[in-house]
């Protein structure tokens, strides 16, 4: 069926541009709706509620040219600027005629000023139209920032969870969940049962190509997710922490403004972060830290105003990871797979091959105490046993952690096996001469901290010995390159599919390996490297049900004493 906003109606199929009459006239606000062939939700992307900011702008712009209709299954609408008039007159980020906030007076007022009433218009003829609502922004002329996203927080649990869920997949370091329910756009979608987000990025008047890509990608990357866009996601950097207990720190002064730190950086508490001094270069107010934190935004201009917003920062908070309970319970749905594999491993060449390739880095003559992290079934952890070896083995899984105790019974090695985060260990400082393991950073969210974990528990001395490859070139979902006896071909499509969704989550899927690596290894303290990038062709020296396309890199690493 055909799609009417406002005064515009587009056919299936169709990408129109053009303008929506709102109030009877009074504003006109530049759009491009997007409608699919496909039935699907309609996704609302607006930039310019303040005219000022110009990165969401030109990412809305940029948008509204590069979707392409037939992969679209649903509607798209892009409201280009809505704050239009300030936009063209160069008046910043308030009303033209008023002075006032469009994101402070949600949902308006049909007697209102001027922003009231355009307030008014878009909750009342626009926000129905839509399923989910994506809102553009930067800093204003005067604010400088770092990257990060808001998601409505004051609206039924559905919604709140739903705008969560698409605040995960933007490209930023941090997310901030909204504790308000009117003023701003996205705060009063949400209680009007619309998922929500505000994203923020650039900063003091001034936009470049990169800021407007990466916010067209995160814009795309949701409407993937959400099923509107009929493509692949991007890879990203970031998977956005939460940030809590913001503060917003106005002056009580007006005066100059020096701020001490830059937005991004990590403050500590009691920290001075910034003072407004008189003319006379006096102080006259400081600002200190509350707590530790980052700071998300500041004034970047020399003059702060009476009231006027001086810094903001907030709490890291790192209980909430939802990639890693994902991680897990896609690990546990393969780890029957993986206990047929490596039991049938154990019992054919490439054990040998292993174990020579493992034994020619170890330490000789004499017993070591090692740790196998993220050992699946316990493969090296049984071969390392096997050579007398003191072995210890963790993972993330607790389905892999009870088959690694079944395999190791039937092949009769006295080695323990425990359910543990590979990047927060629970052993003391010092505790092993060898950390080892395989195909296991790849899948780390934090793998910088994991390594730093690794290495905590390495005794000076100690070596770390890491197999792994660059599995963010590779398509999982593409297993045509693989022998058909291959267990991957067992899994399905779906399983692989998830796992590479899982993939494009990960920064590390991102960096060009092993040289991150080495460099994060470097940077800890880490020393006599050796690096092979041939391992992989001495191991899998054929095409089958073990085989690995990807091919292998194996880092050797010493702590120093």
């Amino acid at each position: 069926m055909a799609f009417t906003i406002c005064d515009l109606t587009v056919d299936p199929g169709e990408k129109l541009s053009g303008e929506l009459v709102l109030n009877g006239g009074e504003f006109r606000l530049p759009a491009t709706i997007i409608h699919g062939r496909q039935p699907g939700k309609t996704m609302l992307v607006t930039a310019g509620i303040h005219g000022g900011e110009y990165v969401g702008i030109q990412a809305a712009i940029d948008l509204a040219r590069a979707l392409d209709v037939e992969k679209v299954a649903g509607t798209v609408v892009i409201v280009k600027v809505v704050n239009r008039p300030a936009f063209e007159q160069r008046k910043g980020s308030m009303g033209l005629t008023d002075g006032k906030n469009l994101n402070r007076v949600f949902p308006g007022d049909p007697e209102g000023t001027e922003t009231e009433r355009l307030a008014w218009a878009i909750a009342r003829e626009v926000f129905p139209a839509a399923d989910y609502h994506i809102d553009l922004h930067s800093g204003d002329d005067y604010e400088e920032l770092a990257p990060y996203v808001y998601y409505a927080g004051v609206a039924g649990e559905d919604v709140v969870a739903k705008s969560r869920e698409m605040a995960a997949w933007v490209d930023v370091p941090y997310m901030v969940r909204s504790g308000v329910a009117s003023g701003g756009a996205y705060n009063y979608a949400a209680s009007q049962g619309i998922p929500s987000i505000l994203i923020e990025r650039g900063g003091m008047g001034a936009w470049t190509e990169e800021e407007a890509r990466s916010s067209r990608r995160d814009v795309r990357n949701i409407l993937c997710n959400l099923g509107i866009y009929q493509e692949e996601k991007d890879y990203r950097k970031y998977y956005p922490l939460d940030v809590v207990d913001v503060r917003y720190q106005h002056a009580s002064h007006g005066g100059l403004w020096y701020p001490m730190k830059k937005a991004g950086d990590i403050i500590a508490q009691g920290t001075l972060i910034g003072e407004v001094r008189n003319y006379e270069g006096n102080p006259v107010e400081g600002c200190w830290a509350e707590f530790d934190g980052v700071i998300l935004y500041q004034t970047g201009s020399l003059q702060v105003i009476e009231d006027g917003p001086m810094i903001a920062y907030g709490r890291i908070s790192r209980e909430i990871d939802s990639r890693k309970e994902r991680i897990t319970k896609y690990w546990g749905k393969r780890s029957d797979s993986f206990l047929e594999q490596r039991r049938a491993e154990l019992h054919s060449p490439l054990a040998q091959r292993w174990r020579q390739e493992i034994l020619s880095r170890l330490p000789q003559g004499r017993k070591l105490k090692i740790l196998d992290v993220g050992c699946g079934t316990g493969f090296f952890t049984i071969l390392l046993a096997k050579e007398g070896h003191d072995a210890i083995g963790t993972d993330l899984t607790p389905e892999m952690q009870e088959h690694s105790v079944t395999l190791a019974k039937e092949e009769g090695v006295d080695c323990r096996f425990l359910v543990m985060d590979a990047e927060n260990l629970d052993f003391p400082d010092e505790s092993f001469d060898v950390v080892i393991s395989r195909n296991l950073t790849w899948t780390l969210p934090h793998a910088e901290q994991g390594y730093g974990e690794w290495a905590r528990v390495l005794k000076p001395g100690g070596v770390i010995l890491n197999f792994d490859a660059n599995y963010g070139l590779s398509d999982f979902a593409d297993t045509s390159v693989l022998p058909k006896e291959h267990a991957h071909h067992t899994l399905g499509n779906e399983m692989m599919r998830e796992c590479e969704e899982i993939k494009r989550q990960l920064p590390i899927s991102t960096y060009d390996r092993p040289a991150w690596d080495i460099s994060i290894l470097g940077q800890i303290g880490l020393r006599a490297f050796t690096v092979d990038l041939d391992v992989g062709k001495r191991v899998y020296v054929k095409k089958d049900e073990f085989y690995n396309p990807t091919p292998l890199f194996m880092i050797c690493a010493e702590k120093g004493r």
